[in-house]
């Protein structure tokens, strides 16, 4: 062997015996897989089936091998339909008594799906799904939202353990930070009360910063800034979002589509803060087919960026939208580099003869289309429904 062979095999020697040292010195930290597993995914794509458990019996065990009268396995055992299920309980039943015990459950850097189920109830905590657990679902009763509830009442202005403020990100009753999540059937909440011009009021009732996640049928109940959405690619399919100042914004690229959107302002409002710096970033806020409706008179859109973009099509708006429609939110520059618009919308709130003449009132089906189905978030890449 050659000096430079047996300098070679060394220096490889040493940094694997270093890197064994640092993982092992981790305690119960679990270390990355090998970037090969990391790459190799079960599935690049949300199915109808992530999102349900069709069929599935709690009171039988759930395995797919369990049989009636069997003791339910323990988690890493469990599987229903080639897919891991954890149960939440607050009663006890279950494998976890709170929804972020459940996620504290699923493996990191998870390759497969995981099905946390939970029961009917109202857990009062704040979850986090972290990025380094993607293919999580949190499941609850697609039929009825109201009997599966994750609520928590931090704003803006609550101060953290070392006396700092916790600002709009960190009020958030629930955040997911990961790839590929989704949820059915659960009412996220804040259950903070936006006082109309108070400081600090901001009130996230869910946080999502993932790319590719699918929401149906579920409820999202707050009052300022109800639903952040602030970054990667999002589906909200029949889901109700319910909230009074910006209660839907970020900088993320959605669609929302068959949606019920409901102000809760008592006098002024906005319904979508959408931000965005430049006309180069496809991101934006696409309403298709929705119910508006609610209290109060307020916006369709405030410019939060300065080139915003948020556009409702074929929606059913009722009277509860100011006049003028829109915002430049008091920076006039924004009027010539926002895309806001209406299409072929109906009610007696999409009246567009009074809207700011900077909106765009009268898009063609041609402009238009982009915006109208999940090709506009390119859906066909990661969505199977």
């Amino acid at each position: 062997m050659t000096k430079q062979r047996k300098c070679s095999v060394l220096g490889v020697a040493v940094v694997a015996a270093a890197v064994l040292l640092f993982f092992g010195s981790c305690g119960a930290a679990q270390a990355p897989p090998p970037a090969e597993e990391m790459q190799t995914f079960v599935r690049k794509f949300i199915s109808w089936d992530d999102a349900r458990l069709d069929g599935y019996s709690y009171d039988n065990g759930y395995g797919d091998e369990q049989q009636q009268g069997e003791a339910r396995p323990s988690y890493g055992e469990a599987y229903y339909k080639g897919s891991r299920v954890i149960v939440v309980d607050q009663n006890g039943g279950g494998d976890s008594v709170t929804v972020q015990g459940a996620v504290d459950l699923v493996h990191e850097f998870n390759t497969q799906r995981v099905k946390i189920h939970i029961l009917p109830g109202t857990y009062r905590e704040k979850v986090v799904v972290p990025v380094t657990k993607p293919y999580v679902s949190l499941i609850g009763n697609e039929s009825d939202v109201s009997k599966t509830v994750i609520t928590w009442h931090n704003k803006a202005s609550d101060l953290d353990s070392r006396g700092i403020e916790l600002g709009t990100f960190k009020s958030a009753s629930v955040t997911v930070l990961s790839d590929f999540f989704c949820a059915t059937g659960i009412t996220f909440e804040n259950s903070v009360v936006a006082v109309p011009g108070g400081y600090g009021m901001q009130a996230v009732a869910l946080r999502v910063a993932g790319d590719k996640a699918f929401f149906y049928r579920v409820k999202i109940k707050g009052s300022q800034d109800t639903l952040l959405d602030e970054t990667g690619s999002h589906y909200y399919y029949q889901s109700h979002i319910l909230g009074s100042i910006d209660f839907i914004f970020g900088r993320g690229r959605t669609l929302f589509q068959d949606c019920v959107v409901e102000s809760t302002a008592e006098n002024y409002g906005a319904i979508a803060a959408h931000h965005r710096d430049s006309a180069e970033e496809d991101t934006g806020f696409s309403f298709v087919g929705c119910l508006i409706r609610g209290t109060g008179k307020i916006l369709l859109g405030r410019a939060w960026g300065n080139c915003s973009r948020v556009i409702y099509s074929y929606c059913h708006i009722d009277d509860v939208i100011t006049p003028p429609g829109w915002s430049d939110w008091d920076k006039p520059d924004r009027q010539r580099t926002a895309v806001f618009g209406e299409y072929r919308c109906k009610g007696r709130g999409a009246d567009t003869r009074r809207r700011v003449a900077w909106a765009k009132t009268h898009f063609t089906l041609q402009e238009v289309k982009p915006f109208l189905d999940l090709r506009f978030i390119d859906g066909h890449q990661w969505l199977r429904l």
